[in-house]
């Protein structure tokens, strides 16, 4: 690796990172993993009810209550192991790729040196938003089975349940939905038996179904997630420059003299910009990963698999756009905090050990 220049998550020139700190600094995200999981088991059972029932659940509170009556407060945390033991995989993944997209954008399109030969030219905002997208397209071939096992986890004991019947209409049509899911919330199957049942059913293929949708959101969101934080932080950068304000050192002001506030501000809005900007595709993805629990293994071997536009189509035809932001306000408000530690908690170890 040497001594050269390379770029760092946000932008900056400083000297390069090697491999093991970007697993290392990536790997900060697990911290929120659990404090995110409640709110995303919720956003996945309203997002993937099936389109042939009546809704089970109304909206994010009824489906609050509605768990935690029927499974109590273990439950809200069901599926959680595939997402904390996928974590270092997905961050490092995500961190590693994006250093990497920006050294080679950077040698592909020079910014232009600043005044201060001292302190070099950060790339621009299209740039960072490009070397983002990059690696959220990587970060997604990870993240597809995790996230498979995870959601199908996650709606595992509603199937068990046996409370989603097929409707009359649909029984005389001869249309079979019977769930054939475990008969109790206690039988319900963990990651490693679920991993097996998807390898048995569909071979290792299997395990990226639902591959489409995550693609898009993480190439899409990625771009907008660093390139949001980026130009917040730009922001704040220039109006404390504005004021005549210097860094510690005497220099310019830079990302690293930014307060605490500033930086987890900047980190909450790109949280939120993220899942907001390509929600439909997630929720499309999460129709896709669980409607073998939902509608039965059964009746989906007896029916073609829809491909993801088709998914799409369904939902916004039974549900309208609402439909296809089913649990995003709910999102959002997970994303916000979590997005706000990732970001602060980085910058600082950057700020610390470069």
């Amino acid at each position: 690796m040497g001594d050269r220049q390379e770029l760092p998550p946000h932008g900056e020139p400083v000297r390069e990172w090697s491999s093991l700190k970007d697993i290392l600094y990536g790997s900060v995200r697990i911290v929120s993993k659990l404090f995110e999981h409640p709110f995303d088991l919720t956003k996945v059972r309203l997002q993937s009810q099936p389109l042939d029932r009546p809704l089970r659940f109304t909206g994010p509170w009824d489906c609050i209550v509605q768990t935690y009556k029927n499974e109590g407060v273990p439950a809200f945390w069901r599926g959680v192991s595939m997402p904390v033991v996928g974590a270092m995989a997905e961050n490092a993944t995500l961190f590693v790729v994006y250093n990497q997209s920006q050294t080679l954008l950077r040698r592909l399109f020079p910014p232009p040196p600043r005044l201060d030969p001292n302190s070099p030219a950060p790339l621009n905002i299209p740039l960072i938003a490009t070397a983002a997208a990059i690696a959220g397209a990587a970060t997604s071939f990870v993240l597809t089975p995790i996230e498979l096992i995870k959601c199908k986890m996650q709606v595992s004991n509603i199937a068990a349940e046996g409370l989603a019947p097929a409707p009359a209409a649909l029984a005389a049509a001869g249309i079979n939905t019977t769930v054939t899911a475990p008969s109790s919330p206690a039988e319900a199957p963990g990651s490693i038996a679920v991993t097996r049942s998807v390898l048995r059913e569909y071979g290792f293929r299997g395990l990226w179904l639902g591959q489409t949708g995550t693609l898009i959101r993480e190439t899409g969101g990625g771009a907008a997630w660093f390139g949001t934080f980026e130009l917040l932080a730009a922001y704040f950068v220039k109006r404390r420059a504005d004021r005549g304000e210097r860094s510690a050192t005497g220099g310019h002001v830079s990302k690293g003299d930014l307060s605490a506030l500033e930086l987890m501000g900047a980190g909450a809005t790109a949280g939120v910009v993220f899942n907001v900007v390509l929600f439909p595709a997630d929720c499309i993805k999460s129709t896709l990963q669980t409607e073998d629990e939902l509608r039965g293994k059964e009746a989906s071997r007896n029916q073609p698999r829809r491909s993801f536009l088709q998914v799409g189509k369904d939902i916004y035809r039974a549900r309208g756009i609402k439909g296809l932001y089913s649990g995003c306000g709910l999102t959002a408000l997970k994303a916000a905090p979590s997005s706000a530690l990732i970001f602060y908690i980085y910058s600082r170890l950057e700020a610390m050990f470069g």
